[in-house]
């Protein structure tokens, strides 16, 4: 590419940038709802909760098998509504959490935002009282509210006799995603060695792409043993973990977004496993849990939970429990050590100052590409070497024909004459690339993009659309994004560009072509801003290799090469040599030899 092109579509971008960030006008922010709490009585309406209702009140053959519980089997459910900053959360007077909603955040179709729900969210709590099997959370409790300093206590409560009772304590802080949660028993005889806690949770469609969201949804876990599993995100067929050892929490963990249960002493056992329906384009997976409690911490007062309904934040996670920052997966070393160390830290410096989340995205290149400028500069100092010696590889190639060990000895000798290392371009690449594949895990789960429109795209943690196609193309899907177009043109003009300096020939050198198409697929359905990310990088580098080379003299280097040549005959042949070429000269001597070895044979 041309200067006058570069100029060009730099104007293009510029111009872009300025009409659709700085033109266009900005929606008002809505206002934070007041924090309150009410409490409402839940008709029953349907025959079928008349009926049972009717069952539970005339049978009292039935009552009196439960003895002190009898009484609170029937009843009419209320809800208890407790508000924070945060959340807006309804509680059963059946002692169990009916609705969660997240009050800053909403779908991608604006809806409200929640996290539980009665119709795709069911608990039980199974305990054996009076040697009979029965749901705690199937009771009538009465119920109480009060303050303890800022924290909204809910009380609910089922007195058996007169010292005899079954708790269940919500406490809702004035801010945060967390609500407390304790179980407590007293003169109630519950048999057994633990209560079962079972939590079913159909996780509805949040975000823009159900695809994308199913495979960023799983369940993690986090034993007493410090030690961190998960089920497979990716797969949809049944993913079941029996869980033997104490475990400390269990997260239901989607793209953005936490649902999760902490014990602060420690479940007993238990099991997981969640499921996809792929049929089904309303919900994501089906997760449910199955947790252990001691009946020991219920009777002694030490069975205390949390529940954590939350963002996937990096900055908030840590601060909720040892190892729950895991749940945001930034990747394997060391793309995590660079997500960790490098890029968050730069991305939320620069979120302080600027409110566009696609100009952070260029500063973020910008800042990158000067750390990693020392690298570029070597790596285009080896290509600009090698295409120095790009005509004497002709002749050699031309020589030897299809003789392609005495080619390669010959091109080592002529690297070797001229202290060129073949591999010098394409090492600094190499280096480069741990922090190419970081942007891969930071993109696609960066909770800061959630619903930030930048130029066309309206949301850049999912794809951008500009097109929809009438049917699917196999591996590419139903929609055209534009980024990624530019992304996959620019880089296909930095392959050619490359091309010019490298020698290098026939396959390989299609590959370089090949492999910007094979992305083209891949990335379709990633982030917007990931692919925004690499087209800008492209552009800048563009720039920088045309800095670059104003700085790069070839006839200097050409110079320098034939100084090395006349050392190496005036030495007789003995220069020094690296490691690596030593090393690859063995192995070339070695491979020749088996070669002469199975001919011979």
């Amino acid at each position: 590419m041309d200067r006058n092109s570069a100029i060009g579509l730099t104007l293009i971008a510029v111009l872009l940038l300025v009409y659709f960030n700085f033109l266009a006008p900005t929606p008002e922010p809505p206002k934070a709802a007041p924090a309150q709490t009410t409490t409402e009585v839940v008709p029953k309406d349907s025959s079928a909760n008349k009926s049972e209702e009717q069952t539970f009140q005339t049978d009292s053959i039935a009552m009196k098998q439960y003895g002190g519980l009898g009484s609170f089997l029937s009843g009419t459910e209320e809800l208890t509504t407790v508000e924070n900053s945060d959340l807006k959360i309804k509680l059963s007077n059946q002692g169990r959490i009916q609705e969660v909603e997240l009050k800053n955040f909403k779908t991608y179709s604006q809806t409200p935002l929640f996290l539980a729900q009665k119709d795709n969210n069911r608990f039980s709590l199974i305990a054996n009282y009076e040697g009979k099997d029965i749901d705690l959370y199937k009771l009538y409790y009465t119920h109480s509210t009060s303050k303890k300093n800022d924290t909204t206590l809910v009380i609910f409560t089922a007195k058996t006799s007169e010292s005899g009772f079954i708790k269940h304590i919500y406490s809702i802080p004035p801010t945060g995603y967390q609500i407390g949660y304790e179980i407590q028993t007293s003169g109630a005889t519950l048999s057994g060695k633990n209560l079962t806690y079972r939590w079913h949770d159909e996780i509805p469609l949040q975000e823009k792409a159900i695809a994308d969201s199913r495979s960023k949804t799983n369940i993690n876990y986090y034993l007493k043993n410090d030690e961190f599993d998960y089920t497979s995100q990716t797969s949809n067929d049944l993913e079941l973990e029996t869980l033997s050892t104490p475990i400390k929490w269990v997260s239901i963990r989607q793209k953005f977004f936490i649902s999760s249960i902490i014990a602060k002493n420690s479940f007993a056992s238990g099991e997981v496993q969640i499921v996809s329906d792929v049929n089904n384009e309303q919900v994501v997976k089906v997760a449910d849990l199955e947790l252990l409690i001691p009946s020991e911490d219920v009777s002694s007062k030490k069975a205390s939970f949390n529940y954590y309904f939350g963002p996937n934040d990096y900055e908030i996670l840590p601060t909720i429990t040892e190892g729950f920052s895991k749940n945001l997966d930034l990747g394997w070393p060391p793309m995590l050590w660079i997500n960790k160390f490098v890029i968050i830290p730069i991305f939320k410096f620069l979120e302080g100052f600027i409110g566009n989340y696609g100009i952070i995205i260029v500063l973020l290149v910008l800042f990158v590409k000067i750390l990693l400028l020392p690298l570029s500069y070597k790596s285009y100092l080896g290509m600009a070497k090698m295409k120095l010696l790009k005509p004497e590889l002709d002749l050699i190639k031309e020589k030897n024909g299809d003789n392609m060990t005495q080619n390669q000895q010959d091109q080592m000798k002529l690297y070797k004459e001229a202290g060129v290392n073949p591999f010098s371009g394409c090492i600094p690449l190499v280096l480069q690339m741990p922090i190419l594949f970081a942007m891969f895990y930071f993109f696609p789960v960066s909770i800061e993009l959630r619903q930030k429109a930048f130029l066309w795209a309206e949301d850049l943690s999912t794809y951008d659309s500009i097109v929809n196609l009438p049917f699917t193309i196999p591996f590419y899907g139903s929609h055209v994004s534009l980024f990624v177009l530019l992304m996959t043109a620019s880089t296909i003009i930095y392959t050619w560009q490359n091309n010019q300096l490298s020698a290098v020939q026939g396959p390989m050198k299609s590959m370089g072509y090949i492999m910007p198409i094979v992305f083209m697929f891949v990335l379709n359905n990633f982030s917007a801003g990931l692919s925004f990310y690499y087209f800008v990088s492209n552009l800048i580098t563009f720039s920088q290799q045309a800095i670059i080379k104003r700085f790069v003299d070839e006839d200097k280097i050409l110079a320098v090469m034939e100084d090395h040549k006349k050392k190496l005959v005036a030495s007789g042949g003995t220069g020094k040599k690296s490691s690596f070429m030593s090393k690859l000269e063995q192995a070339m001597k070695a491979s020749e030899e088996a070669r002469k070895a199975s001919k011979k044979k």
